[in-house]
């Protein structure tokens, strides 16, 4: 049953794209007639039928809408199902279909860890179903065709679906590349704008480098082994040096996919130009089964983790996540920050994941299943969250038509129910009490808090400085999203745009953020029910459990010991409410601070214009000036001069460039290298059929010469 769910899951979504296909087919057809009845000679018969077509054509869009989405809902909906199910029932399900080569069946398992994946895939689809209907009205069908959207969105689901399901390499790497070419299809949706042509080759090189190294690193895998299955692959015996190369490449081909620093640079590429319900699921969920494929390869398949391996993802963690939040507070454009936002949060994880690593290589499995528990909470936190912003960002954007944040400004009057539903994002993402993001975290920090019971004096050295790192971060990304909620929602608008705003009037698009919300605030109070799914998946996957089971109910959260620590979210809530309501009735009693409404102090200079508001740059420049060393600033002031010898300033003119070190140092020397390789390697082509013949023969030569 709960097998068939989950492909119930992958068919839906799959039909969800076909129908989108299908029925745009239809929709042509219609066209078709219509234009025929209208040159037809005949009489009113002909003119009635046109008119019914006509009719018919009118609602057929709206209809064809709701009923991708319809399915793809239900697919979100089996996928929820399917997964609480598997997890609930700790079982491991396997199964084998015949869809591969005649003798290299698909292989199938469906067990605890892939069962909290489809979870995570489930709520955002879920999400985005009630969501999209209303957001791709928006799109002008001759240009942007709905076909082709609806059907890489099913696609791209029944992708990410399947790669949670396969237990062969084969099948694994068929599911991965239909992810990854879905998804390429949906960055280029909007192709007719150069941009994003760029994002979305960009993203698909480095895609498929990316599944090349995972290739390799199965491969590596299956030489030590009788087969391609992830059950032979698990018996393979390797040395330390052959496991710790596998380890990398599969670091290398998953951390690309994830966005781990330094091969992140696709990602605020790729998810500011593709809609705004497709950046919510790549970011929210993609990145999410990259970080699925490095854990079933390193805890899985591996089995035995080094120590060693744990500090390099500790460390890229590290400075994933600082130097994310520190290029996302640069950022202007409000989905590339939430992008860089993404390469943070994933740095989190791999730190944790990191200390997992580490706790388990040393002898310590129980706080090896607090790490490792703390990781796939904040992985599904941050799917919540962040799906939650993505949309958001796509609700600005559809009545503001613009993402520059500093064009934005008093929307919370103009969007009310938008603004409250992005600042429940913004709070938890920022890691505040009382929401989701501040368990997860509190968890790493619980985690990081335990190196005393390691022996290594680098690793307790090392582990503190980590932690101290992570504790910077959280305290930027508050930051962070105060300008960004700021900028946006308070003061006053900045452009026309923001002026004409509006509400916006689909229910769907404000059911889908809301539902998100409502699972932030609610696990962010009673986180108890996910992290005991969590547990089941740690107890499957490495054996253990948390070190202290018992503390963890509906009240009290004290994952080490009572005594230790503990976190109480249901407590702290009913202390807030106490305390604003005491706060709430002084100022009510008190007529000199009673709550009135009046025009903001504008500090007798006469009234307050949008141009005398801080903007994102003055926002950021104190930070831009304590860590100028981590971007490549390019800062101008210009002045215009007029009046007699030039003296006067007539204007003044800011320009202000921020670039990522990556591109320079990394990818520019990659780039130069290939353009010099592909110049030698084109001298071979002359262009004379006698040198081509010549090449053949040798090649031939020595293909006898090796094969006798």
């Amino acid at each position: 049953m709960i097998l068939a769910l989950a492909y119930g899951a992958v068919l839906l979504s799959f039909f969800s794209g076909l129908l989108a296909l299908l029925m745009n087919q239809r929709l042509h057809v219609l066209e078709f007639s219509q234009h025929w009845f209208k040159k037809s000679p005949h009489g009113n018969d002909c003119s009635q039928s046109a008119i019914a077509n006509s009719l018919e054509e009118k609602h057929f869009p709206f209809l064809l809408r709701q009923a991708v989405f319809v399915l793809l809902g239900l697919s979100g909906v089996f996928a929820i199902l399917a997964g609480l199910g598997v997890l609930i029932g700790k079982e491991v399900i396997t199964d084998q279909l015949s869809l591969g080569l005649p003798w290299v069946p698909w292989h199938v398992r469906f067990d605890c860890l892939s069962g909290f994946f489809f979870l995570i895939v489930g709520i955002a689809t879920s999400a985005v179903s009630l969501y999209g209907p209303g957001y791709v009205n928006s799109y002008d069908e001759s240009q942007h065709p709905f076909a082709v959207l609806g059907l890489f969105t099913g696609l791209f689901v029944a992708g990410m679906l399947l790669v949670l399901l396969a237990d062969d390499a084969f099948f694994f790497m068929i599911a991965w590349e239909l992810m990854s070419v879905a998804s390429y299809f949906l960055v280029a949706f909007q192709h007719e704008n150069s941009a994003n042509r760029r994002a979305a080759f960009l993203y698909l090189l480095m895609a498929e480098v990316g599944a090349l190294a995972i290739i390799l690193g199965f491969g590596v895998l299956a030489s030590f082994s009788d087969g391609f299955t992830f059950g032979a692959l698990r018996e393979a015996h390797l040395s330390s040096t052959w496991a710790s190369i596998a380890f990398m490449l599969a670091l290398l081909g998953f951390g690309m996919k994830a966005g781990i620093v330094p091969v992140h640079v696709w990602l605020p590429e790729a998810h500011p130009v593709a809609p705004s319900h497709i950046s919510a699921l790549m970011s929210g969920v993609m990145l999410k089964v990259a970080l699925y494929g490095l854990i079933r390869f390193c805890f899985d398949l591996l089995g035995d983790v080094h120590w060693q391996w744990g500090v390099v993802l500790l460390v890229l963690g590290t400075v994933s996540a600082l130097g994310g939040i520190l290029y996302a507070m640069m950022q202007t454009n409000l989905k590339r920050l939430l992008a860089y936002s993404s390469v943070e949060n994933i740095g989190i994880i791999f730190m944790v994941l990191g200390l997992s690593m580490i706790f388990m290589a040393n002898g310590h499995p129980q706080l090896a299943a607090l790490g490792f528990l703390a990781a796939l909470f904040h992985a599904f936190n941050h799917a919540l969250f962040k799906n939650l912003l993505f949309l958001g960002a796509g609700m600005i954007h559809h009545q503001t038509h613009q993402l520059n944040i500093d064009m934005m400004g008093g929307l919370i009057k103009k969007m009310p129910k938008t603004s409250m539903l992005f600042l429940i994002g913004c709070m938890s993402i920022s890691s505040l009490p009382l929401f989701n993001g501040f368990v997860s975290e509190w968890l790493a920090f619980q985690t990081a808090l335990q190196v005393d019971v390691l022996n290594n004096g680098v690793l307790r050295s090392l582990i503190p400085v980590a932690a101290a790192a992570l504790a910077l971060t959280a305290a930027l990304a508050a930051a962070c999203f105060v300008k960004v909620f700021g900028l946006i929602f308070l003061g006053q608008p900045r452009s026309h745009h923001c002026e004409k705003a509006h509400e916006v009037q689909d229910k769907g698009m404000l059911a889908g953020p809301a539902l998100l919300a409502g699972l932030c605030f609610l696990f962010g109070i009673f986180p108890g029910p996910v992290i005991s799914l969590i547990n089941s998946v740690a107890g499957q996957l490495l054996g253990e459990t948390l070190p202290n089971d018992a503390a963890l109910g509906w009240l009290w959260l004290a994952p080490v010991s009572t005594s230790q620590s503990s976190y109480a979210p249901p407590l702290v809530l009913i202390g807030a409410l106490i305390a604003g309501c005491i706060s709430f009735w002084y100022l009510r009693r008190n007529p000199a601070t009673a709550l009135r409404i009046s025009e903001t102090w504008d500090c007798g200079f006469g009234g307050l214009r949008p141009r005398m508001q801080y903007s994102s740059s003055a926002f950021t420049m104190p930070f831009r000036r304590i860590f100028a060393k981590v971007w490549i600033i390019d800062e101008q002031i210009d002045k215009d001069m007029q009046g007699a010898m030039n003296q006067d300033v007539a204007a003044v003119h800011y320009h202000l460039q921020i670039q990522d070190h990556s591109w320079p140092r990394l990818y520019h020397p990659i780039e130069h290298g290939i353009n010099k390789l592909a110049k030698v390697v084109g001298r071979i082509q002359t262009g004379n059929i006698r040198v081509y013949l010549g090449y053949s023969f040798v090649t031939l030569i020595i293909m006898l010469w090796v094969i006798s």
